[in-house]
Formats: C-alpha cells, structure tokens, sequence
C-alpha cells in the first residue's frame, strides 16, 4: 500500500501543470502530485480514459475521486486555510455548484492562461 495519497493530472496540458505546479507551491497537499502520463495507472487503478478525463485523488486505500472531489480532498489534506475551502466545496448545496465549475474549467481548459489547444478536453470516458 502506498504510504501517501496521489494527485494525478494531464501533464500533456500547459494549465492542468501550471494549476498542479501552484498546488505544488502554494497549496501544497500533503500527496503526491503525478502526470497521468508517468504514473502507473495500473497500479493506481485508474484508466488511462479516466486520467485524461479528470484529476483524480488516489487514496492509499479506498475509492479514487474525481473532478471537483479531488480538488477538495487535495485542499483538505493540504490543511490550514485550505481545508475550510475543500469541506466547503464537499456540502451538498455547493458540491452542486463546484462540480459545474470544475467541468466548465475542464471543458474550456484549452482557453486559459497556460492553455493550448494540446489542452482540449477528451470525450468523456
């Protein structure tokens, strides 16, 4: 068993690696933060259709969470000021609202700063 979470992205994408090298920096989750491309999804149990998809939150044991999840397990664990904002985007009312924004950020990813069009997003898995 792995003895720390991992954070995956699409390292093929100029804004998924500015947002993840920020994280990185400044949020700094207490996991590992991995392109999809070098990880071993196997070993994760991820596909490489879901990667591509989404950022995913791999925990050491139980289910891998996707999208706006992800980021919120990534800020709790990051603690501090983060983890009232990863909670917050966990309670019913706004978990509704940051899984549309996540997806509206995915889907136009290609267009923000960092972005190329190497960034379009995937169909969904």
């Amino acid at each position: 068993m792995r003895p720390r979470p991992v954070l995956v992205y699409d390292g093929d994408c100029g804004f998924c690696t500015t947002s993840a090298r920020f994280a990185e920096r400044v949020v700094r989750p207490r996991c590992d933060i991995v392109p999809w491309q070098f990880a071993d999804l196997d070993v994760l149990g991820v596909t490489p259709e879901r990667a591509s998809y989404e950022v995913l939150w791999v925990p050491p044991a139980g289910p891998v969470e996707g999208g706006a999840r992800a980021v919120a397990k990534a800020l709790l664990s990051a603690g501090g000021v983060w983890a009232p904002l990863g909670a917050m985007s966990l309670l019913p009312g706004v978990r509704w609202v940051a899984r549309r924004v996540y997806r509206l950020v995915a889907t136009h990813r290609h267009r923000l700063p960092g972005g190329t069009p190497a960034c379009r997003m995937p169909p969904p898995p």
